[in-house]
């Protein structure tokens, strides 16, 4: 499929280990929820069946589905006290990307936090959509969420990229039709996401700008 990414030109993005560093935040979170439930896990549990999806954490873990929600309770109480910041030049990346194209997130994670995080990183104006958790049944790596996104902003599949560092990322990513970019976050995905197979695989976020630069240029050929 040839893609045409000068018109209109659309980023969207991952959140979490994509611009917000949070891994440490929600190994932290993960841990205190685990004591709280009398699970005996430690960060090499988690980092073995970690996914973007907590519910497969959970899974893994043989927390009954009953007790998902006193789960989420806990991890996001445990979370609460916690202040990630964002991966080292992600603001200078998107102010760079967003004289250029029209940005968007398309996050698992809930709208209550990354809503706020997005506030507290004064990012409001940065993009033209953000699709949460809530906003889909199907989760990453179904497409839904990143169909939802073209679908508010009224685009094509070729129209856009997406950029995320996890396998579901990009899994979601080619079963909508959509460029898939991975970048190498600090979560332990690293492994999957070349597995994934992306169109492209960056060292570092910081590396986008160029990377798009090069698409525009080989746009059409």
């Amino acid at each position: 499929m040839k893609r045409d990414f000068r018109s209109p030109g659309i980023v969207l993005l991952d959140w979490d280990g994509t611009l917000l560093n949070s891994y440490n935040s929600d190994m932290r979170a993960y841990l205190a929820m685990f004591r709280a439930l009398k699970i005996e896990w430690s960060i090499a549990e988690v980092e073995r069946h970690y996914s973007p999806n907590w519910y497969r954490v959970y899974e893994a873990a043989k927390i009954p589905r009953k007790d998902w929600t006193r789960a989420d309770r806990l991890w996001r109480r445990a979370y609460a006290a916690e202040s990630p910041a964002l991966l080292p030049g992600v603001r200078h990346v998107l102010r760079r990307l967003r004289a250029r194209y029209k940005l968007g997130i398309v996050t698992g994670g809930s709208r209550p936090r990354v809503r706020k995080q997005i506030r507290y990183f004064d990012f409001r104006d940065y993009f033209s959509v953000c699709i949460y958790s809530e906003d889909t049944l199907r989760k990453k790596p179904d497409p839904a969420p990143l169909r939802l996104a073209l679908n508010r902003l009224r685009a094509q599949p070729g129209d856009c990229v997406y950029v995320g560092d996890a396998p579901e990322d990009i899994q979601m990513a080619r079963r909508a039709r959509v460029h898939a970019v991975g970048v190498l976050g600090p979560f332990p995905t690293a492994e999957g996401i070349r597995a994934a197979g992306p169109d492209a695989l960056l060292g570092s976020i910081q590396e986008l700008p160029d990377y798009l630069s090069l698409l525009e240029k080989n746009a059409g050929k």
